[in-house]
């Protein structure tokens, strides 16, 4: 097989490949009409289902429940007349109502409708008794409510996360693009009585839209192109996040009312329930959790320790350097909630030149460290300092003099578990004097480039819960 022969395999075995693994979403696609089926449901249905039952249900009703943004869908080239959100979320707040079983909820959206329906009624039968002289029973009375269902979609931010990544190499790549917009609900219960607000409730939903695409574009031999290209986007439906979202609000209602005494579940042990610990629990969670859904407490103790390996290279009055390795023993103490920190370090190395250098170094250092996202378990650290080096005595040489130097460097660290941390970093130690490898030449002083991997065991349980900032 010639050299011709053995790219064009290998071009369409690449092809092949960009082709198979594009065609993979395509398992899932409609390829015929479908016929009607009921409803899709998400996990929040099901969490509403879960609820224990009620003593005795609650008669609520429901006059406006809409879209209170006015925001219309955002497109490529800036909005359509499309509106952004669904406006028929009274429809699905009803129905979360009857699917939460807490609560009868009666007809006031198009009340009109109903009047007009009971006067052809009582007109009717009105006509019917005139006719045959036989009495006929009165309607019965509308129900009232204790407590009226307010509120609505009061927020929909669109592209609040957005991003992607893509990779192209001799005409062949792929990429991706995500983006993420958010619908937030609030509910709020009112006492028909008194007309006091009983209680309200919050709850958001963030919406997924994202695109995959591969493709190939390449001349297999002159005058033959080869180009071939697929993918796939999905949008998660604004419906089905509106309606997860009315859900978990109804949801929040029930167990909200059930702390404040408005109404109360059959079996008084529920009260205090597995329901209701899970629901105090999220909530209590969620007072750390930001917009991007990231869980912001803080994760690391006061006090750490770790221990570190890695390379440096020598750069100074001999030539050709080389590569040594470096150990050290770490111990931080964090100030707040860890955005930053001091550190005291004392660590052994080598200082090393082809056929001229090879000293053991040892030294001693501090400094502060400042972590870019201290609640977060991966964060980026930048880190500065100083201390002194101690370089080994040479053979037959003068007694070994201290080096100040400083260090400058940065880093990543991610917490493997709750108190061990892995990090690496990249550091430039700078002496300030040149006496470092015993040569003073030059008009500059000797520094050391190195890097270091390691862990960190913090002490303790991690510092106290605070607001993030």
């Amino acid at each position: 097989m010639n050299t011709s022969l053995l790219r064009l395999a290998h071009r369409l075995a690449l092809a092949t490949a960009l082709v198979a693994g594009g065609c993979a979403p395509y398992f899932h696609q409609p390829l015929s009409t479908q016929p009607a089926r009921l409803g899709a449901e998400v996990n929040a249905n099901a969490e509403l289902r879960s609820l224990p039952m009620p003593r005795e249900k609650a008669v609520v009703a429901v006059y406006k429940f809409r879209d209170q943004t006015g925001q219309y869908k955002p497109t490529a080239s800036g909005s359509s007349f499309s509106t952004a959100v669904t406006q028929g979320t009274t429809t699905i707040l009803m129905r979360a109502l009857e699917e939460s079983r807490w609560f009868d909820a009666i007809e006031r959206e198009n009340l009109s409708n109903l009047l007009n329906e009971r006067k052809i009624i009582r007109s009717t039968r009105a006509e019917y008794s005139e006719q045959t002289g036989q009495r006929q029973p009165p309607l019965p009375p509308l129900l009232f409510a204790g407590i009226i269902l307010e509120g609505g979609i009061i927020s929909y931010d669109a592209n609040m996360l957005t991003g992607g990544a893509g990779l192209r190499y001799f005409g062949a790549g792929a990429s991706g693009q995500y983006r993420q917009d958010r619908v937030t609900v609030y509910l709020r219960a009112i006492s028909t009585a008194n007309g006091r607000v009983l209680k309200t409730v919050y709850t958001s939903k963030t919406i997924l839209s994202q695109q995959v695409d591969a493709g190939l574009f390449r001349f297999v031999n002159f005058k033959r192109l080869l180009e071939t290209e697929t993918g796939f986007t999905y949008n998660e439906p604004s419906e089905m996040a509106v309606k997860e979202a009315i859900e978990k609000s109804v949801r929040a209602m029930v167990f909200e009312g059930i702390k404040d005494g408005l109404w109360a579940p059959r079996n008084p042990e529920d009260a205090n329930g597995p329901s209701m610990r899970a629901y105090l629990q999220e909530k209590d969670e969620n007072l750390t959790v930001d917009v991007l859904g990231r869980d912001l407490h803080p994760r690391r103790s006061t006090l750490g320790i770790g221990l570190s390996a890695g390379l440096q290279r020598y750069s100074g009055d001999f030539a050709n350097p080389l590569i040594r390795p470096q150990g050290a023993l770490t111990v931080r103490y964090q100030f707040g909630a860890g955005r930053w920190s001091a550190f005291a370090s004392a660590g052994r190395g080598q200082l090393s030149a082809e056929k001229y250098l090879n000293r053991t170094l040892n030294y001693t250092e501090g400094g502060i460290s400042y972590r870019l996202f201290p609640l977060d378990a991966f964060t980026p650290v930048v880190f500065a300092g100083g201390g002194v080096t101690v370089p080994q005595r040479l053979a037959g040489g003068a007694s070994a003099v201290p080096v100040p130097h400083t260090l400058f460097g940065l880093g990543a660290e991610y917490l493997l578990t709750k108190r061990i941390g892995l990090h690496a970093s990249l550091e430039n130690r700078y002496f300030l004097n040149d006496k470092l490898d015993n040569m003073p030449h030059g008009s500059y002083n000797d520094y050391t480039w190195g890097g270091r991997v390691g862990f960190t065991y913090y002490l303790g349980s991690s510092a106290k819960r605070q607001a993030t900032q």
